[in-house]
């Protein structure tokens, strides 16, 4: 069988209200948010990266495009998550796509091809997640026989809709704790940069 051609799908649309400033422009060890992980992406299999912006694009755009990623606008960016991808799926036309959170701190490029792995072993699997403790993450592994269903998906509607709907063909992969952890405030931020200040 033909290896899986894989895509990433990066949402960095949001306003970070929450945060209060954009959080993809955080610096975490010197680097920003959304740099960090196209950097570990590149490190992945993945053929082709399209990172969906919507609030103020003009701030991320140079980040985007010095990693030779694609940018893609959003102009319903405020409509969600779902909206953003699909966005970026319409750009797709690969075997498969990641959703990707921009602000995944730390991405593991060797769990990304692990999922790609494991999706390449079982035809079945249409989802492939990533689990830590019992707890399912980030990113999450899409076949493209599922892009018809996502993109047909209306404002109302939402990703767990796709996933609930096949739990029977979705795929957990072991990670590790940064596919569950979310930053969306000042505190989160600074326990990220406290645990990974710790690490070696």
């Amino acid at each position: 069988m033909a290896p899986l051609r894989v895509a990433a799908v990066v949402l960095a649309a949001g306003k970070s209200q929450r945060m209060g400033r954009n959080k993809l422009l955080l610096n975490l060890g010197g680097r920003t948010v959304l740099d960090r992980i196209l950097s570990s992406i590149e490190s992945s299999r993945v053929e082709g990266v399209f990172v969906v912006l919507g609030h103020r694009p003009e701030d991320l755009r140079p980040i985007v495009e010095a990693h030779a990623a694609e940018a893609v606008l959003n102009p319903d960016y405020e409509e969600g998550m779902t909206s953003s991808f699909k966005t970026g799926l319409s750009r797709v036309s690969v075997d498969a796509a990641f959703l990707c959170l921009g602000d995944q701190v730390v991405l593991d490029p060797v769990l990304m091809d692990g999922m790609i792995g494991a999706m390449e072993a079982h035809p079945e699997a249409l989802i492939v997640s990533p689990v830590h403790e019992g707890r399912r993450g980030h990113p999450v592994l899409f076949r493209g026989t599922l892009f018809p269903e996502v993109m047909a998906l209306g404002r109302e509607d939402t990703m767990k809709d796709v996933v609930d709907g096949h739990g029977d063909r979705h795929m957990e992969v072991e990670g590790d704790v940064w596919c569950t952890l979310d930053m969306d405030t000042p505190e989160d931020y600074e326990m990220i940069r406290e645990r990974l200040d710790a690490e070696p």
